[in-house]
């Protein structure tokens, strides 16, 4: 089995993941925060090593780390207890269906948005975003790095453009985090992401990361562990967002992902997933009938494209046949693949991790050729 779907859900995982989720069905089987006795205090502890370790490597401030079910989770947390009626948000032409369908939900609710078309130009890009905030805008909404094509957006500069001008940032750092050099004095309000993908946790794991300059409306009320006797939901984070009994076992594991991308560095990590996606560019091009949806701004470890005579799902099953897993169709980004042009076959999606080998890259254009 090779697998080149790690933009999907990262697998295999470090081995210390594995450890660490079976020890914490082992031994730490309190409820974190609901209780005094030692076995949930123990618990307690152990997930907010987790939720500091997470902290340390984005750069924010331990209690605004809130654990989520997956990025898709956490960021309709922040789009839905961000905008109101009335409002405006600006989205890029580049996002995934869990910023752009709550953002159409939300306009369903009075709330206007606008889509920023992304081009190859950082400069084109930024232009065209100025141009379309207008005074009753609230939030940009944008991913750092598509999941489609891998192109990375001018996310600090977003972040500029957004502090100036007193506007929420909100940002889909999906295929980013663990693989970019991302923190929160990028300027981010609400930096959402998974834990399974490039930070190595199991599924079931998302952060949701606060500046601490706004406040969200909450999408789901409930037992918090502070304030009980009050029917006003608590008011403080990470509490505020973590209503009910988090996923205690996924969190566990997700901190020894973590710690496993920090004893990497995410440099390293970077350099070596690029390795392998510029091998695999090179030999895409030696073949003939290949179309690879790739421009020429800036990339990440994520390569789209197309084959002659095949569906992107038809290869994608080809290449499953095979032993080799790749994701074709789709990817869940209806908007982006509008805007790509590839609506009518949608595209074969290659991206590997550093559990990934050269001779796997080899292996896979090998079969390509065959197809």
């Amino acid at each position: 089995m090779i697998n080149f779907d790690n933009s999907a859900t990262t697998y295999p995982m470090p081995p210390s993941v594995s450890r660490a989720v079976a020890d914490a069905v082992r031994f730490y089987g309190g409820n974190p925060g609901r209780s005094g006795h030692k076995l949930s205090i123990k618990t307690s502890e152990k997930v907010f090593l987790v939720r500091e370790s997470a902290a340390q490597l984005f750069g924010a401030k331990t209690e605004n780390v809130v654990f989520t079910l997956n990025c898709t989770h956490a960021l309709n947390m922040a789009i839905k207890g961000c905008l109101h009626r009335g409002d405006h948000c600006i989205i890029s032409s580049l996002e995934h269906n869990s910023v752009s369908r709550p953002v159409y939900a939300m306009s369903k609710k009075g709330v206007a948005f606008s889509v920023l078309e992304v081009d190859d130009d950082d400069e084109v890009t930024l232009r065209r975003l100025k141009a379309l905030i207008r005074d009753n805008t609230k939030a940009v909404i944008i991913t750092v790095c598509s999941n489609v094509t891998g192109q990375i957006l001018p996310y600090r500069e977003i972040g500029e453009i957004c502090r100036k001008r007193g506007i929420v940032y909100i940002a889909d750092a999906a295929q980013a985090a663990g693989v970019l050099s991302i923190s929160m004095s990028d300027g981010y309000d609400f930096l959402c992401m998974s834990g399974h993908k490039g930070l190595y946790g199991p599924t079931g794991t998302g952060l949701l990361i606060s500046s601490g300059r706004y406040s969200l409306d909450t999408i789901i009320e409930g037992g918090t562990g502070a304030t009980s006797l009050e029917l006003e939901q608590t008011g403080f984070l990470p509490e505020q967002l973590e209503s009910g009994t988090i996923n205690t076992v996924g969190i566990i594991g997700l901190g020894e992902g973590i710690k496993f991308v920090k004893s990497k560095g995410i440099k390293r990590i970077h350099d070596y997933e690029m390795s392998l996606t510029e091998s695999f560019l090179q030999g895409l091009s030696n073949q003939r009938g290949i179309t690879v949806i790739r421009g020429k701004g800036k990339y990440s470890a994520v390569v789209s494209f197309n084959k002659d005579g095949y569906e992107s799902n038809e290869l994608a099953e080809y290449l499953s046949d095979r032993g080799i897993y790749l994701r074709g169709g789709y990817q869940c980004a209806g908007l982006a693949h509008k805007y790509l042009g590839t609506e009518k076959h949608g595209t074969v999606r290659f991206s590997p991790s550093v559990m990934n080998r050269q001779s796997e890259v080899y292996y896979l254009l090998k079969a390509i050729k065959k197809a």
